[in-house]
């Protein structure tokens, strides 16, 4: 039984989780900002560097005109008095004091590009701050950090393919033993390999336009679920889905293999 929940969720390696690294888009697609840290301690200074990336050539876009807000629970903790400029397009020494375990949103906006003004545009990090806090958000289901492999896939959090693989997690997973048990050790390997594959992604078109081909069909194969409520169900129907997958990714190309086959001979 345990094999077979792991061939229905693999679909979900997709889902965000906390990383120590997080690249998301702008508001408006202009560029990619990404942001990392190590180990956060409670009253002691982080650094948090920032780098501005162009999605088109996926390098580090210099001349950036910036602001900052973190806040907590709603409340600004910290903002930039003025915009900010870097000239490297990288923000090594840029440092905040998390003073208590918990969830923080950091908001970086950006008004200009190579000295030129533009319509300013939000990119927005969540920052998990303690481990118990972090593995309590992950249990209550409550949205994570940035997206990783579907944000890198599908290019942004909001993306309706996130947005389905959050809800089927939120209302139908984590509201049966089995599917509580299996997300609690998937997340052990989730956090193993995702950030790299998502890295990957963005310096790759090529790998991310692979991994949106392999991956979109399970995603909307997925959607058999969202009516399933109780645990048989969710057993039920999940069988259907592998036994669907199977079908498109092993009986097709196989059927195909075999009439190019004898096509040619």
């Amino acid at each position: 039984m345990k094999f077979l929940l792991v061939l229905l969720f693999i679909p979900l390696l997709t889902i965000p989780a906390f990383a120590e690294s997080q690249t998301l888009s702008t508001d408006k697609g202009t560029l990619d900002v990404k942001l990392s840290y190590d180990d956060i301690k409670t009253g002691e200074l982080t650094r948090l560097p920032i780098e501005f990336i162009n999605p088109m050539t996926q390098k580090t876009q210099v001349h950036i005109d910036y602001k900052i807000t973190i806040t907590k629970s709603g409340e600004t903790i910290f903002q930039t008095p003025n915009l900010i400029h870097t000239s490297e397009g990288i923000i090594n020494g840029f440092k905040f004091e998390f003073s208590q375990d918990g969830e923080y949103n950091m908001e970086i906006d950006v008004e200009g590009i190579l000295f030129t003004p533009i319509t300013p545009e939000t990119v927005s990090f969540d920052i998990v701050v303690g481990e118990a806090f972090a593995q309590t958000t992950n249990t209550n289901s409550e949205e994570g950090g940035g997206c990783l492999i579907a944000t890198a896939t599908y290019g942004s959090e909001m993306a309706i393919e996130v947005q389905q693989l959050r809800e089927l997690r939120d209302n139908q997973l984590l509201n049966t033993e089995s599917g509580t048990a299996f997300m609690s050790t998937f997340n052990d390997i989730y956090y193993s390999f995702s950030p790299m594959i998502a890295d990957y992604e963005r310096e790759n078109p090529i790998f991310k336009e692979a991994v949106k081909v392999a991956i979109t069909p399970m995603i909307s194969t997925l959607s058999l679920m969202e009516s399933a409520e109780t645990e048989s169900e969710v057993l039920s129907i999940g069988l259907s889905v592998i036994a669907l997958n199977l079908g498109i990714y092993l009986a097709v190309p196989a059927i195909v293999l075999v009439g190019i086959r004898k096509s040619i001979f």
